[in-house]
């Protein structure tokens, strides 16, 4: 069982909200403590932080930035996340690729202020609005966080059939997948009417990022195939 997978059942507390939120928390404690190990005069010892960084990244992304990216009183703060992570991408390269300690140390204290903006969003905004948002398996999330930030992957389903699904839980499981394809990739949406509500909640958070392509279209069920298309600023 992976380590973060261990701090989720241990966890204090009997909600498993409250829990999958200390999953997190403790991963990004780890996180900064491993920052402040970092020797700014020895480049070398920057790359095995760099690689958990990237590895944090990549999970916060999959799983709390994905299910939070389709809903409209957390899509800016996803956007804001994501530019963010961006920003923290570049600053650790510059990590990476100081010529000297000096500039090395700079890069290191620049890289520092940028993580603590992040993580610090991520704890106070988006954990509490995830915790708040309706249809959202913040365990699972967690669980999927565990699985990538411990070097797995995660399987995903070429089809979505949202009918046994209840009503408030679809769309967060629909965002949540189509945040984790790459350009080109696709799934079918299985329902049993026409999803034109969710087209337009797409079309809101993910535009010109998508094709919708309708498979089957009724009477009794409706298929619908969501490609992600690569966008360019």
């Amino acid at each position: 069982m992976p380590p973060a997978a261990e701090v989720f059942i241990q966890a204090t507390g009997t909600d498993p909200a409250v829990r999958a939120q200390g999953v997190v928390e403790h991963a990004q404690g780890q996180l900064l403590e491993r920052l402040e190990a970092v020797d700014a005069a020895h480049g070398e010892s920057a790359a095995p932080f760099a690689e958990r960084l990237r590895r944090y990244l990549a999970a916060a992304d999959l799983s709390l930035y994905a299910a939070a990216s389709g809903a409209a009183g957390t899509r800016l703060t996803v956007r804001a996340l994501r530019a963010q992570a961006a920003v923290i991408g570049r600053q650790l390269d510059a990590v990476l690729s100081a010529a000297d300690g000096a500039e090395r140390e700079g890069a290191v204290r620049a890289l520092g202020g940028g993580l603590a903006v992040l993580l610090g969003a991520e704890r106070d905004v988006l954990l509490p609005a995830l915790r708040e948002l309706p249809g959202v398996d913040l365990p699972s999330l967690a669980e999927d966080f565990s699985t990538v930030l411990e070097g797995g992957r995660l399987e995903d389903s070429a089809v979505i059939d949202v009918r046994e699904i209840p009503h408030g839980r679809r769309h967060p499981r629909i965002f949540t997948r189509f945040a984790r394809l790459a350009d080109g990739e696709s799934f079918v949406l299985v329902n049993n009417h026409d999803p034109k509500p969710l087209r337009r909640e797409f079309e809101a958070a993910h535009p010109q990022a998508f094709t919708w392509e309708y498979v089957e279209s009724g009477p009794e069920q409706w298929q619908v195939r969501i490609t992600r298309v690569a966008t360019h600023a």
